[in-house]
């Protein structure tokens, strides 16, 4: 059963937001803004430019690594539908490897209808098929709670997948009091996004979130908490 995934950029971002305490700004390009990010950020952050969380919005967000942790460079973008989440997801990750098609592209590609991207399965093999090669695999979840071997494998993959510069698709669902920040809390959202980034020391997950819920694009969760989002779907890794 196709569910739909909601919505692009429902309220404005402060001017000059920070993702988290210590992130710093890159000057921004002539049409896209580029940004850094910084590590140890369990605390949940915001779009760092007001006027950037428009449907179609970019935002180039730089690589890092500390000692315990790894984030890539990434060309985020808003999702321009409110059922095109999975396209974006998917052209954020590939953007990490390539110069990525356009969200209709990826729709087309995909299948994706005004009732969302049917399955975690349909983002792997887009993947796949952009980037020549068979790299990323459909990791069902469908316990939930995870068990500790799902939990551990999707740790691996992240940890694995990342430090070779390829990020994950996740297909989530968010209930009212498991949510992500800015989501609708009166809402059950089904949604993918991106992960592209881990801490080791704080557990966490660096998230780039096509919807831009109250202006949330880039932001670290806790490991926790996605392992918890994630059933009873999969990702792509």
């Amino acid at each position: 059963m196709r569910k739909r995934c909601v919505s692009a950029a429902i309220a404005a971002v402060a001017l000059g937001a920070l993702f988290q305490p210590g992130a710093a700004y890159a000057s921004p390009a002539p049409s896209v803004p580029s940004v850094s990010v910084g590590a140890h950020g369990s605390e949940a952050g915001t779009a760092v430019l007001s006027g950037f969380d428009e449907p179609g919005s970019r935002l180039e967000v730089a690589s890092g690594r500390t000692r315990s942790a790894h984030w890539l460079q990434i060309d985020y973008q808003v999702q321009e539908t409110g059922y095109w989440c999975g396209p974006a997801a998917t052209r954020i990750a590939l953007s990490a490897r390539m110069a990525p098609p356009s969200q209709g592209d990826l729709a087309w590609q995909l299948g994706t209808t005004q009732a969302g991207t049917d399955h975690i399965g349909q983002v792997t093999g887009v993947l796949n098929s952009n980037l020549g090669g068979g790299w990323y695999e459909t990791k069902e979840m469908p316990n939930d709670p995870p068990t500790q071997g799902q939990r551990d494998l999707l740790w691996h993959d992240i940890v694995f997948d990342i430090d070779r510069n390829y990020p994950l698709v996740a297909n989530i669902v968010a209930p009212p009091g498991n949510q992500p920040p800015g989501y609708p809390s009166d809402q059950t959202i089904y949604h993918y996004f991106t992960v592209f980034g881990y801490d080791e020391v704080d557990r966490t997950v660096l998230i780039a979130d096509p919807a831009s819920f109250s202006g949330n694009q880039i932001y670290w969760i806790s490991f926790d908490q996605l392992a918890t989002l994630i059933p009873p779907k999969g990702y792509s890794a």
